[in-house]
């Protein structure tokens, strides 16, 4: 299985979702909360090129939001990125 980083905020539901989406294919992350760190806030930032969250990278490679996460299982792309499938 390869290596999951999101950055993420407590209360955002794209995050909520994404969460949930690595969850229910019992993929282990690591999730990096920015809600009160200016100092992570600006690494994802400088990581991903993008300053909302989440921001989720797969063997430090960025794949974007939510959005491009869910594209990416909806593509049937997700489970080989992950090296689950």
């Amino acid at each position: 299985m390869n290596d999951v980083l999101m950055y993420s905020t407590r209360f955002c539901p794209y995050c909520v979702r994404a969460r949930n989406l690595l969850e229910t294919k019992s993929v282990k992350y690591t999730l990096l909360s920015v809600d009160e760190s200016p100092d992570l806030w600006k690494e994802m930032e400088n990581k991903s090129g993008r300053s909302t969250v989440p921001q989720i990278f797969i063997d430090g490679n960025p794949v974007g939001g939510c959005d491009e996460l869910f594209a990416l299982e909806s593509a049937g792309q997700l489970d080989k990125l992950l090296g689950i499938g």
